[in-house]
């Protein structure tokens, strides 16, 4: 799947959170979005999945208008997104989590086989399909969300801060299982991400954002070359744990 984003603008009635971006990801591509809080990257990915309506610019997968499309068209297009928070239903069991995800789907024998596929990507969530999704650490949750997004058969996956609140160890398997989903699937990625070097390390290409405004774009060694680039972002210690993953 290709996605072409042309000028787009995400307005929440004055805050003008996204100005005029434009973007693509091809086929398989890993691309990395990042940029500071209030840098307009959540609301930019909510517009993509028709969260919040664009104000303007146009949406394209695979050549298809899909600006002014629900999202749940756009789910059953190949699209899906994976949110900051992961949004599991704590209460509903992990399999019934994972379920959900294929709610647009009737093929239930394919469902069936990807879901045998997913447990064996992640054992912990195979030890615990029984149990309440409440049971999960931090890292597992994130894990469950990834899961759900796959269960839709998307063809491109797109990541919203997938390493919050998560220890270090937990953000590199976290990241290791997206690269290992890219290269087995060929799932094209469009990640947002607060955690430059890990992004930079996973994707091909990278767009840096600004107060709504896309600044940088380029490969990730350009970027790391980049003294602005690398002052604002790559200077930082990597951030600290805000949860026990």
């Amino acid at each position: 799947m290709r996605l072409e984003v042309d000028d787009l603008h995400v307005r929440y009635g004055r805050v003008h959170a996204v100005r005029g971006v434009s973007l693509t990801v091809g086929p398989g591509e890993i691309v990395a979005v990042l940029g500071a809080n209030g840098a307009g990257k959540s609301s930019l990915l909510k517009a993509l999945m028709g969260l919040e309506p664009a104000a303007g610019g146009r949406i394209r997968l695979d050549g298809l208008d899909v600006t002014g499309w629900p999202p749940s068209r756009r789910v059953r297009q190949r699209l899906v997104l994976v949110p900051e928070g992961r949004r599991i239903v704590m209460s509903l069991s992990v399999h019934e989590n994972l379920l959900m995800g294929a709610f647009a789907r009737n093929d239930m024998r394919a469902v069936e086989t990807e879901l045998a596929q997913i447990y064996d990507w992640f054992p912990n969530l195979a030890e615990r399909r029984r149990m309440a999704a409440a049971v999960l650490s931090g890292g597992e949750q994130q894990m469950l969300a990834i899961g759900r997004g796959l269960l839709a058969a998307p063809e491109l996956m797109m990541l919203d801060e997938p390493s919050l609140g998560l220890s270090p160890r937990l953000t590199n398997e976290v990241f290791e299982l997206i690269g290992r989903i890219n290269r087995e699937r060929g799932l094209a990625i469009l990640l947002v991400e607060q955690n430059t070097h890990k992004a930079l390390a996973l994707a091909g290409r990278a767009y840096v954002l600004e107060l709504g405004r896309k600044v940088m774009e380029g490969a990730p060694a350009a970027l790391r070359a980049d003294p602005s680039l690398r002052d604002a972002y790559l200077g930082r210690a990597e951030h600290k744990v805000v949860g026990h993953g």
